[in-house]
Parts: structure tokens; C-alpha cells; sequence
């Protein structure tokens, strides 16, 4: 039966991980080189992770510096950056691209707030589910005579404490998250 707990598990860390992974690409007021995670550059005809064609740097809280290994590759990375949902404005002077962070307006931070609470929520959802095929699970090998009684109550119990543990989690990704998009 801890397979069915262990796989639960398995897959509730998965939704937090993704969870964490979705507000890695939601801009705050901050530079941070994740913010590309998502980009992807036409790079001869493949489209490759803006990160495995050039150096993404932070020299200061509020600018990108990005340094393609192949200059030629210039014109692709701000294409895809200007393509990208992060409404960001990058220049370039033929070696470097810099991209300069602009503060956001009270209402853009509270927009972005709104997106990151329906991400946690979304998750919180899928957590749920997870919950629910664990029970439905231990109710099919309690009926196949694999189980007792008492064994899937113990079982359930322990699903709901790993529930309840999972969705803490997101809850406090989702405070870390709202402050750094409420901080300037």
C-alpha cells in the first residue's frame, strides 16, 4: 500500500515543482536570468533554450546583460524576447544584448498576483486529484481482498496528511511569490 502513498507523493512534489517552475516566468521588478527559461531561439533552424546559446548575466538588480557565443545569433535572441509574453524592450550594441528592467506599475504587480494565486490554485486542484486516485486506488485493493479495514483507513489518513502537507507547500511558494511581486 505505501506504493500508493509513495506514488501520491511522488506526484504531488512534481505539481510543486512545476508550480515553482510557472512563477520562474512571471516577471517581478527584479532582473533574473530564469525569467528566459521558456525562450526559445532559432538557432539554425532548431529552436534551442535561450540559455544554451548564450550568457544570461545580472550585473545590476534592474539589468540583463545577455552575451550570445555566436554574435550572427544577435538579432534572433531579441526577436525572441520581443516575441515572448514578457513585454520586455531588449537593445544591443552588436556584441551584447542589455535588457533594462522597468519598475512595475502598482496595477501590472497586481495583475501578476492575480496569475500566481490561479497557478497555486490550479495546483492546489491537482494535489486534490492526486488525493482522490490514492483513495480510489486503496479502495480497489481493499475490495480485491489486498487490504484490510483498518490498513486503508490508516492508509487514507496518512493521504490526507500528505495532502495537507503539499498544499502548505504551495501556499507558502505562493506568499514568497506575492511578496516578491508586491516588493519594488
Amino acid at each position: 500500500m505505501h506504493n500508493v502513498i509513495s506514488s501520491a507523493e511522488e506526484r504531488m512534489k512534481k505539481t510543486v515543482a512545476n508550480l515553482k517552475d510557472g512563477f520562474a516566468s512571471l516577471r517581478t521588478g527584479r532582473a533574473s536570468a530564469s525569467l528566459f527559461d521558456k525562450v526559445k531561439v532559432d538557432y539554425y533552424g532548431d529552436k534551442s533554450p535561450l540559455n544554451q546559446v548564450a550568457n544570461i548575466s545580472i550585473p545590476e538588480a534592474r539589468l540583463i546583460v545577455i552575451q550570445p557565443w555566436d554574435k550572427g545569433l544577435i538579432g534572433e535572441i531579441e526577436k525572441a524576447i520581443r516575441s515572448s509574453e514578457l513585454s520586455l524592450n531588449p537593445s544591443n550594441d552588436g556584441k551584447v544584448i542589455r535588457i533594462a528592467i522597468p519598475p512595475l506599475t502598482e496595477e501590472r504587480r497586481k495583475e501578476l498576483a492575480k496569475v500566481a494565486k490561479s497557478h497555486a490554485e490550479q495546483s492546489r486542484v491537482a494535489v486534490r486529484n492526486i488525493r482522490r486516485d490514492g483513495n480510489d486506488e486503496l479502495k480497489k485493493i481493499l475490495k480485491a481482498g489486498d487490504l484490510t479495514e483498518d490498513e486503508e483507513s490508516r492508509n487514507s489518513e496518512e493521504l490526507q496528511k500528505l495532502t495537507d502537507s503539499y498544499i502548505a507547500k504551495i501556499n507558502q511558494v505562493l506568499d514568497e511569490k506575492e511578496k516578491e511581486i508586491m516588493e519594488d
